[in-house]
């Protein structure tokens, strides 16, 4: 029940929607309970119709049927049968459409409640998303947290909502009928009610393994998605490699295992409800032999109208006890949802401001690494590196694959944690400072193009606000892509497809300068963003570069001579440690590593 009520803390404000349904609830209750209880006075009325019978006036105001009756017959003595039954009929009518009227304002209230549960669960599982660290991606699925955020939560919210709706309305209505038959015949329903428990045992054991059974549909589910991202991902891998068979044959797998799961879960639900509509039809059965007994016996108040409305009563009871039955089914898929939902929620980022953290308004003199380590899975990746990037200049890391350049230069923005000694900013451990602040400060442009199915306008001025196109075009302009820009059908307003798909690599990459020049920010972090591109695009695109990198401190990733070879510094990077560093020209006479790298032009292409 624990995950019950966090979930339904997301249905917020939860009283302005509660007491709303639980009025409109009590009245389509009340109501829907007279329509059938009238079915007596209406049944006496055309059963009495000589008139002869006579009906004193109930002394109690409960006593529902009697006091009925009693303005039944009133009626009857004063207008005559058929305005009687007139006025019974018209009184039906008003009931249900009373009745129908409050449930439906109660449904329209549940459903306000719904979508309010969905909003901000799905909000609150995305923002956490969004807040958690670089580092739990690599080691979790996309897929499966695609299924987590877009289909558990669509599972949460109809049977977490779905099973207060049925927890509040159908015990309320169940109640509401047990004690009219209560009142109509107090041993008919004693004995109708034995029969209760043995229903309730037989259900639960149809349900027990469903919780079970939703939790690995939940995460076959998230599997089956990953597969298909994976695939659409790589398709020209796949077919490049004739790999169709292989990657449909393990999404057939996965998907045939889903399907299972839901058959062993559907074939269990479908169960509930003929068995309890079965058990239903032995109580009624059995109600109609002893209800009969009784009134041939004479030793019970029943007469022949009272019994046939007791027995259309007691047949709509089963509708609530069915409702109560299937949300039982349907809440074991809800919490195992549920449960997978706020596990991602309950992820705790690795890295995270610290409570005292303060802005970082502005860098003033250098980057300083002091003995920094980091390990991966037990594996040292970086060891006591020891590094000093002044402002204004541009420090080249060059080395071979997996030497831990890519490593070292995510570190900067905080994407991961050093294991061991401090990275400082001006003389200040960048932990002090927040994460917002820190990562404003810096351009990062990847071998990697990362652009978003948009606009190019929406692309380059990609999460800032009251951009103009003057300063889009500008910083488009600095990264030589203003002129194939223009060239495309709508200019800054052509969308560029899913990934930037629509534009060449080197496109790609100029609209990634481009938007790390309108950020302007006074620290540049390029990692190989020339490496993946032919020799005249790595020339445009190096020009654009080298327009960024003016007046700015830069730290740059490379494995050719033209990116590097300008550099203030390069420092060379081999096993995790600083093999060496100096100048381009100093390094060449050292005849050391980098010379051998230089000659072999053997410079890493793959990040860590």
């Amino acid at each position: 029940m624990k995950t019950y009520f966090r979930l339904l803390s997301y249905a917020k404000p939860l009283g302005r929607y509660a007491i709303p349904y639980i009025l409109f609830t009590i009245f389509s209750v009340i109501f829907s309970t007279l329509n059938l209880a009238l079915l007596a006075p209406l049944l006496t009325t055309l059963f009495n119709s000589d008139g002869n019978k006579e009906v004193v006036k109930p002394s109690g105001f409960f006593d529902i049927f009697n006091q009925f009756n009693y303005y039944a017959n009133l009626a009857n003595e004063r207008f005559g049968i058929y305005k009687t039954l007139m006025i019974v009929c018209g009184v039906i009518i008003l009931s249900v459409f009373l009745g129908n009227l409050f449930r439906y304002l109660a449904q329209r209230t549940m459903e306000n409640l719904r979508i309010q549960t969905l909003l901000n669960l799905r909000k609150s599982v995305f923002d956490h998303v969004m807040n958690l660290d670089i580092g739990y991606f690599n080691n979790e699925r996309k897929g499966d947290i695609i299924s987590k955020v877009a289909s558990d939560v669509q599972v949460v919210q109809y049977s977490v909502t779905g099973t207060l709706q049925v927890i509040f309305k159908e015990p309320l209505t169940l109640i509401a009928y047990l004690v009219v038959l209560f009142v109509i015949s107090y041993k008919l329903t004693l004995m109708s009610m034995l029969i209760i428990p043995i229903a309730g045992l037989v259900i639960a054991r149809i349900v027990k393994r469903l919780k079970r059974d939703a939790a690995e549909s939940h995460s076959s589910y998230g599997t089956m998605i990953s597969y298909l991202d994976e695939a659409l991902n790589g398709i020209r891998v796949i077919k490049a490699f004739n790999a169709k068979d292989f990657i449909t044959r393990r999404f057939d797998n996965e998907n045939q295992r889903y399907s299972n799961i839901i058959r062993s879960m559907a074939r269990r639900q479908q169960l509930a409800s003929p068995v309890s509509e079965s058990l239903g039809v032995l109580m009624v059965g059995g109600i109609v032999l002893f209800g009969g007994w009784l009134i041939l016996s004479g030793n019970e108040g029943l007469n022949a109208a009272n019994f046939i409305a007791y027995i259309a009563i007691f047949s709509q009871i089963m509708r609530p006890a069915k409702a109560i039955t299937d949300s039982f089914s349907n809440i074991h898929s809800g919490l195992a949802a549920g449960e997978r939902v706020l596990g991602l929620i309950d992820e705790k980022p690795l890295i995270q401001d610290r409570p005292d953290a303060t802005e970082l308004k502005e860098f003033k003199e250098s980057i300083v690494f002091e003995n920094v380590g980091f390990k991966y899975q037990d594996k040292a990746v970086l060891k006591n590196i020891h590094l000093e990037i002044p402002k204004g200049k541009t420090i080249a890391l060059v080395g071979q694959s997996g030497g831990g350049k890519s490593t070292l230069m995510d570190l900067i923005p905080r994407f991961i944690q050093p294991d061991q000694g401090k990275i400082l900013i001006d003389g200040r451990d960048i932990r002090d400072y927040t994460l917002r602040s820190l990562r404003s400060m810096m351009g990062i442009v990847s071998q990697e193009t990362v652009l978003f199915n948009d606009t190019i306008y929406n692309n380059i001025a990609f999460g800032q606000a009251g951009i103009s196109i003057d300063e889009v075009t500008k910083a488009a302009k600095i990264a030589n892509a203003h002129d194939f820009i223009l060239a495309t059908s709508k200019g800054y307003e052509t969308n560029i497809g899913d990934r930037g798909v629509k534009l060449s690599g080197g496109q790609r990459q100029r609209i990634c300068i481009a938007r790390a020049v309108l950020n302007n920010p006074p620290l540049m972090l390029l990692d190989e963003a020339t490496s993946a591109l032919d020799t005249e695009s790595e020339k445009i695109v190096q020009d654009a570069l080298n327009n960024l990198m003016k007046q700015r401190t830069s730290l740059i990733i490379a494995h050719r001579l033209s990116t590097i070879q300008h550099a203030d510094a390069i420092v060379v990077i081999d096993n995790g440690k600083i093999a060496e560093q100096g100048t381009y020209l100093e390094l060449i006479e050292k005849q050391g590593l980098f010379r051998r790298l230089t000659d072999m032009q053997a410079f890493s292409t793959a990040p860590v």
